[in-house]
């Protein structure tokens, strides 16, 4: 039996009943895939989208942090300056750079301005994406799509956020026709994400205890990562001002020495909802950006680039919004079946967005995860979710992770606000 549909039979009723999920699992079962696809996923072919440079700022506190007075085009700016002198590409050859972004109505313009700063020639392209969480790596995946349509040969993904910069989600409730739609997903998409948080905690029985557990474990991996200076290969120090003053930003924003017993002090975040998401066991509150260099391997190696990785492929699907934190229990499983893979046997690295522990225990429990696969230098809780900027960074991450570990395949996923989650595919080539 596909796997979709061993997972179908094992999710609550309360789940399968949404015609969304029936027509994914429906369309996972009729989906077949050459046997041999697996083991081509690391081949080596001229027309392979590939990375030649994954890099990303530290991760900051939004409003007391190092990046609290750095705007959204400010953070796109420094980011591209990164790429540019790292790369030591002439810039004329970007053709397209695509922003991952969610907060701010201006992304665009800030993205299309910021590059120009930057060094690239007005006959480079910009434009912005907004897939909630998953920005990063929807920019990314736009980009590999242009290059492997042949619109363009070389691109940018960015993901970038800045949590400090007041917003609001939304300004007003959706329409009356949509409010007062039969089918209550559509008005559950004003649900908050803590609301969402506790909606998965209740529905799927995670306990404040588990969540306070994983979150131990998140915020401690990210700490020893830090001491170890496992983060020095992915972040690039970046200057801007704090307060007036100059600083250089070169660190995540972490907090050291979490324990189970401070965590299980703190009150709830979202009491009118429930109980048990916290301050402590959802993602911190973060700005930062991240940014890819993409192309074909025949031009890279035309050009002299470094191959860092291989862009396989990407996923998403559709869950209930009032519990959006599963998606990554339907994107993946719908990517690895594409590519006729097995989330044990050929997953090496897996980074899931951890933007509540509620989600995240739902989601290595039901995918059965090796632990020691899963965010290994820990995720959003402890490093922050800047929301554009997670889907590149999570890409970043991994790839450093799979480069320290020597090994090959990343698989990275996200749940997203109304009820969504993507996953992609990449595979190291620092070996």
């Amino acid at each position: 039996m596909p796997a979709f549909l061993l997972l179908a039979l094992a999710l609550p009723s309360s789940v399968v009943r949404h015609s969304s999920l029936r027509l994914t699992f429906v369309l996972a079962a009729n989906h077949h895939t050459p046997a041999d696809v697996s083991e081509n996923i690391t081949s080596k072919n001229p027309d392979d989208i590939v990375i030649t440079l994954a890099i990303r700022t530290g991760m900051c506190r939004y409003n007391s942090g190092q990046l609290s007075d750095t705007p959204l085009d400010a953070l796109v700016l420094k980011i591209l300056q990164q790429v540019r002198e790292r790369s030591n590409l002439n810039t004329a050859l970007v053709e397209d750079i695509c922003l991952g972004n969610v907060r701010d109505g201006q992304a665009a313009e800030f993205g299309r301005a910021a590059a120009l700063a930057a060094g690239f020639p007005n006959t480079t392209s910009a434009c912005r994406v907004n897939r909630f969480c998953s920005s990063g790596l929807a920019a990314t995946q736009n980009i590999a799509n242009e290059i492997a349509t042949g619109s363009i040969d070389i691109g940018i993904a960015v993901g970038a956020e800045s949590l400090s910069t007041p917003n609001t989600r939304l300004d007003r409730d959706f329409v009356d026709e949509i409010m007062q739609a039969p089918n209550t997903d559509a008005r559950d998409c004003m649900q908050v994400m803590g609301e969402t948080s506790e909606n998965v905690a209740r529905d799927f029985g995670i306990s404040r205890q588990a969540q306070d557990e994983y979150a131990v474990v998140s915020n401690n991996r990210a700490e020893a990562a830090q001491r170890a200076g496992w983060f020095d290969d992915e972040i690039v120090p970046i200057t801007t001002t704090k307060d007036g003053k100059e600083v250089v930003v070169d660190r995540d924003d972490i907090r050291c020495g979490t324990t189970y017993d401070r965590l299980s002090k703190l009150r709830p975040a979202f009491p009118e909802h429930g109980e048990r998401s916290t301050a402590g066991n959802s993602s911190q509150i973060t700005d930062g950006a991240a940014a890819l260099l993409l192309m074909k391997r025949s031009k890279a190696l035309e050009l002299n680039q470094p191959i860092v990785a291989k862009y396989v492929g990407t996923a998403v699907a559709g869950v209930p919004p009032r519990i959006m934190g599963i998606g990554p229990v339907y994107a993946i499983p719908k990517l690895l079946s594409r590519f006729n893979l097995s989330l044990d046997r050929d997953i090496d690295v897996v980074e899931i967005n951890e933007a509540f522990a509620s989600m995240a225990v739902y989601c290595k429990d039901k995918l059965e995860i090796d632990w020691s696969k899963l965010n290994p230098r820990g995720g959003a809780i402890a490093l922050g979710h800047p929301v554009g900027c997670t889907g590149a960074r999570q890409i970043v991450t991994g790839l450093s992770e799979c480069r320290r570990r020597k090994k090959q395949v990343l698989l990275t996923s996200m749940c997203m606000g109304t009820g969504m989650g993507m996953a992609g595919l990449f595979v190291n080539e620092c070996l």
